[in-house]
């Protein structure tokens, strides 16, 4: 298993893919963070609080969701890329048990989640605060609350980079790996939260958004509204389950399947 994690670590490292989504993490926080920043306290519809009061200052540190789609994204591009390269082959070569290798694959992109998330919280945080500090505002919301709202957002990543290796092992096209994600995202969640408020928490988007300090009808993409978020280790605890469930799915389907 460790010679497995070294292996995928290294293909990590040694490909600009993880640098770009990186930068499309941090890059989407910042934009969103700015133009809320910008705009707090206007008039108009669209405009969240003046970063004066608590809501206001929690919605810009809160304004890492898209983050949180680029780590499941990268996650289904770290396992659908094999078999879009064709490099499976090599790979199962290599390390002739598929379980073992989508496993590594879990882990390590995980581990890169956590990066991801921890970039995108520093950059939501350190905008919100500058702002704040400009306008010679007190700081609305406490240390710890905001500590908690990062801790959420770096789990929330890493926890959703692994479902995104199962999602991406199942489904084996990229493209299509892509698009779901995305398509869960944006419309699935909305549709289904908006019409089932009750299940809306345990939907795995609106359970990590809310884990990084999004409020009920908040956040890019917006969380449903009316939902109230679970408790965090309850949070945490359906992204892993879902993981698992997605990956042991694949392990038992799509990873079985010839690769050429």
């Amino acid at each position: 298993m460790i010679k497995a994690m070294r292996t995928e670590l290294l293909k990590i490292r040694t490909t600009r893919l993880p640098m770009g989504f990186l930068a499309l993490a941090v890059g989407l926080t910042a934009l969103v963070a700015g133009i809320e920043s910008a705009g707090a306290g206007g008039a108009s519809s669209m405009a969240i609080p003046s970063l004066s009061t608590a809501g206001g200052l929690r919605d810009v540190l809160a304004s890492t969701g898209f983050a949180l789609l680029v780590a499941a994204v990268f996650g289904a591009t770290v396992s659908s890329g094999e078999f879009r390269h064709q490099t499976a082959t090599d790979t199962y070569l290599d390390e002739p048990d598929r379980v073992r290798v989508l496993i590594a694959k879990s882990v390590v992109a995980a581990g890169v989640g956590l990066v991801f998330g921890l970039a995108a919280a520093a950059t939501a945080i350190g905008i919100g605060l500058g702002f704040v500090v400009a306008k010679g505002y007190e700081v609305a919301v406490p240390g710890a609350t905001i500590g908690r709202f990062a801790a959420g957002t770096i789990v929330a990543s890493g926890l959703l980079a692994a479902t995104g290796v199962g999602l991406g092992s199942l489904i084996r096209t990229q493209t299509a790996a892509i698009i779901a994600v995305f398509a869960w995202g944006f419309v699935v969640e909305q549709i289904v939260g908006g019409l089932f408020t009750s299940i809306a928490p345990y939907l795995p988007y609106t359970a990590a958004a809310m884990m990084a300090g999004v409020t009920s009808g908040g956040g890019m993409p917006q969380v449903p509204s009316e939902a109230s978020p679970l408790p965090f280790g309850a949070a945490a605890g359906l992204l892993a389950g879902l993981s698992v469930v997605i990956s042991a799915l694949a392990a038992r389907t799509s990873v079985r399947r010839d690769v050429s």
